[in-house]
Parts: C-alpha cells; sequence; structure tokens
C-alpha cells in the first residue's frame, strides 16, 4: 500500500521554484545591485468596528485607546515622517487607503506633491479582502483603482491587500483590474513574475514582512533602536550579497506605519537608518526607488530578454 503521505503537496501554481542562486544576472539603473523603496502605509479605520493593529489590550467598542493611537499617524506621524524624507532627498511608496480622501484628503494629496507613488490599499485597513466573495472582491479592486485616478490623477500599477489578506482568485482579479503588481507576496528577493488564468502576467515584488515596524515593533515588542539597527543591517548584508558581476539584483523594501514610527523617540531612530540609506544612494551603491520602479524595470528586463532567451532572468 502506497504511503500515505508520498506525493506532491497542493500548490498555488502561481510560480515554479529556482533558487536566487540559480538566476541570470541583471543590474539595476547605474549599474546597483540593490533597490531600495520605503513603503509608507497610510491607513484609516472605522471607530468602533472592524480591525486593527493595538498598542494595549483591546476593550469592547469604541476602543478609543487603540483607535485614537493609530488615528495619531494620520494626524502628527505621517507628517513628521514625509518632512524626514523630504530633509534626506527620499521618495517613497504610498500605500493608501482610499477612505483617507474622506478622511484627510490632504495627507493624500502632500505625497503627491512630492511625486511619490500611489499604491492601492483597500479602502480601509479596519476590513479583511480575503473575506469578500469573488464579485465585491472585483469591486474593491475596480473601485479603489477608479477613486484614486479621480482625486490624485494616478492609477495605481499596484496593490497591498489590507493585513495581507486574499482569496485564492486575488492574482487573478488584480491582473484583471489593471493593477500590474502585488506586494502581497514575500517569498523573494527580486521581482518575479506570477501566473494567472486570463494569461496576464502579475508581478511580484519583494515586500517586508520581517523589516516592517508592526510585526518587529508591535507583535515582537522591539525598541526603535533595534529597528534601527535591523535597517542598517539589512541594507549592509544585502549589499554585500548583490555585489559581484555574477549576483543577482536584490530589493530591500522597508515597510512604515506613521502611527509607529512617527511617535517622536522612534522617529529619531528612522532617522539614522535612513541617513545611511541615503548615504549609500550618495556613493552609488543602491538605488532608491520606488516598487512601482522596480517592476518597470523588471519588465524591461524581461522583454529584453524574451528576444535572447538565454539570458531570460526569471526562466
Amino acid at each position: 500500500m502506497a504511503a500515505a503521505y508520498s506525493g506532491p503537496l497542493p500548490t498555488h501554481g502561481r510560480f515554479d521554484y529556482r533558487a536566487i542562486t540559480r538566476r541570470t544576472p541583471y543590474r539595476w539603473p547605474n549599474g546597483a545591485g540593490l533597490a531600495v523603496y520605503l513603503g509608507f502605509n497610510l491607513e484609516h479605520f472605522a471607530f468602533g468596528e472592524g480591525l486593527g493593529a493595538n498598542i494595549g489590550p483591546a476593550s469592547p467598542p469604541p476602543d478609543v485607546l487603540n483607535y485614537s493611537w493609530r488615528e495619531y499617524g494620520n494626524r502628527v506621524g505621517a507628517w513628521r515622517c514625509l518632512e524626514l524624507f523630504d530633509h534626506l532627498g527620499l521618495p517613497a511608496a504610498a500605500l493608501i487607503n482610499t477612505a483617507l480622501y474622506d478622511h484627510c484628503p490632504e495627507l493624500v494629496a502632500a505625497c503627491v506633491a512630492r511625486g511619490d507613488e500611489l499604491v492601492g490599499h483597500g479602502h480601509s485597513n479596519a476590513e479583511r479582502q480575503g473575506a469578500l466573495d469573488e464579485t465585491s472582491e472585483r469591486e474593491l479592486l475596480a473601485q479603489c483603482r477608479a477613486r484614486m485616478l479621480a482625486e490624485s490623477g494616478q492609477a495605481p500599477a499596484g496593490w497591498l491587500s489590507p493585513w495581507i489578506s486574499e482569496s485564492l482568485h486575488t492574482p487573478d482579479l488584480l491582473a484583471e483590474t489593471g493593477y500590474r503588481y502585488t506586494l502581497n507576496w514575500c517569498h523573494d528577493d527580486q521581482p518575479l513574475p506570477m501566473r494567472t488564468r486570463s494569461g496576464q502576467v502579475l508581478w511580484a515584488v519583494p515586500y517586508p514582512q520581517e523589516l516592517n515596524d508592526i510585526p518587529m515593533i508591535v507583535a515582537r515588542q522591539m525598541d526603535a533602536k533595534d529597528f534601527a539597527q535591523m535597517v542598517v543591517d539589512q541594507l549592509d548584508e544585502m549589499l554585500e550579497q548583490a555585489s559581484g558581476p555574477a549576483a543577482a539584483p536584490l530589493v530591500m523594501g522597508i515597510a512604515l506605519h506613521p502611527y509607529i514610527v512617527g511617535q517622536p523617540y522612534r522617529l529619531r531612530h528612522l532617522r539614522r537608518a535612513l541617513e545611511h540609506v541615503a548615504a549609500q544612494w550618495d556613493k552609488g551603491r543602491v538605488w532608491i526607488a520606488t516598487p512601482g520602479d522596480v517592476c518597470r524595470h523588471a519588465m524591461a528586463v524581461e522583454a529584453g530578454a524574451a528576444s535572447n532567451p538565454g539570458a531570460a532572468p526569471h526562466a
């Protein structure tokens, strides 16, 4: 009798396995081996209902403590972070809930004025996308994209689901509603194409679940100075990994939430970390980009490789 546990496990079918050490090398603009981007999460939460990160024990609705702590990010923390980004000359990708257009449209406008990329991030982070039926999920993706285009003049190319919550159909629906890339999958250090049911390619751009203030500072209760050192160590190690003519190009995202890192004592440590990032940019060692920039470059490399199959970086 055959063993009960033999044979392959169920799979998503979106991409095949290929080790990072078995890929054809290419470079980012200006010959850089490492691309770095800031994923700046701007979120709004329903009062008295739904989900949300907590600084203290959750209370029965209306949980004023945790709601107001998160709201600090939109009122104060985000503006302090934008001042820091401006001071260092760093671009960012603003991952926005469309509920911000009703609540604090001037915050989104400030990101647009800076020239930041806008990335779709649901209507509110009080809701899980993966709980929706397929019709409702399609409507969410389409409505967020349409509103961002109408309000900010940008139809987002990228998407990050609230709480990284997906259904089995999310990649298909993203491609079918006009998105080119997703930040939901954290399985690699390179942008990689994903299969969808329509035959369209949806790119997965690396989004960090380690270099991310929510799991590190809130869930694991890491101190801000230690999180800042994580940024420095990640950058230095990935620069070494991406050096040399045979090295694969890498992507380093830094996920930030202004109600966390916008707190003054944490911002002080974040400043030190981002100064280190900016210094490596000044030396030409890294490419400071947005996830959309990363996706476009990878698409161009892939298109070039299509006419030269021996050079295909993702085959």
